[in-house]
């Protein structure tokens, strides 16, 4: 009889259920939607300075040049598309020109929020809608320096998707700790300097986001369900380019 058969079959037999189950952490990586959407296919249009208004802004805080979208960040507000939107879908490429950056594009912005904006009678700086978060990593560090040791887990800097204001959404998994923002299944996001692409896409309520090509967050159950898209200013200089959407049914 072999004594050294049975150790080296269990041996086996460990590394090989250790493989299997690494295997099977690949390959549910890898299936993970992608969808890396450049809004190039018919019915896709591109969004330039003829689609816009300024709601709460500084005349100066936007600009259109050259394909560009440049803003300053000062002061905190947005600009809207002139129409409203119901079910679309949306890409947008954009990029920190700062470390710890802040910005985002709301979806479904409610029209009573927006008219409050534009007179000033809102009691904050942003629209009531969902809001696809754009966070420089960066902002992290500089949270946890201000923030007097209160932790920094309430939000990520790779595509949180939440409701604000009287918005309302059922946030995906996984979410934030109390629950009010889908955070990302996957850390895609660059960094200050580098281009990164969105792909939105709005349908009945429900909202998901690609970051870079994989489907990260998102939600369902939005309320309104139909509203203004928007592009975010707050506190420092973002470019976008390429915005190109597709309204569907």
């Amino acid at each position: 009889m072999n004594t050294t058969f049975a150790p080296r079959a269990i041996a086996l037999a460990v590394l090989s259920s250790f493989l299997f189950a690494a295997s099977v952490a690949v390959e549910a990586q890898e299936s993970l939607p992608k969808a890396f959407i450049d809004g190039s296919a018919p019915d896709w249009r591109s969004l330039g300075e003829a689609d816009f208004i300024n709601v709460n802004c500084n005349p100066d805080t936007w600009s259109f040049k050259d394909g560009m979208i440049q803003c300053t960040g000062s002061p905190t507000g947005v600009m809207r598309m002139k129409e409203p939107v119901t079910n679309f879908e949306l890409v947008v490429q954009w990029k920190h020109l700062k470390p710890g950056g802040n910005s985002g594009v709301f979806v479904w912005a409610s029209d009573e929020s927006i008219k409050a904006l534009h007179t000033g009678n809102h009691t904050k700086r942003l629209p009531d809608g969902i809001e696809v978060q754009i966070l420089d990593h960066a902002f992290r560090e500089n949270y946890l320096a201000k923030s007097k040791g209160k932790a920094a887990d309430w939000f990520t800097t790779n595509g949180d998707v939440f409701n604000t204001g009287t918005a309302k959404l059922t946030p995906f998994e996984p979410k934030s700790p109390n629950g009010s923002r889908s955070f990302p299944r996957k850390e895609l996001s660059k960094g200050a300097g580098e281009w990164n692409h969105y792909y939105v896409r709005g349908i009945n309520g429900e909202v998901r986001l690609w970051v870079n090509g994989e489907e990260v967050s998102g939600g369902k159950d939005a309320k309104p369900a139909s509203g203004y898209l928007c592009l975010e200013s707050e506190g420092s200089p973002i470019e976008f380019k390429n915005l190109r959407i597709r309204q569907l049914p």
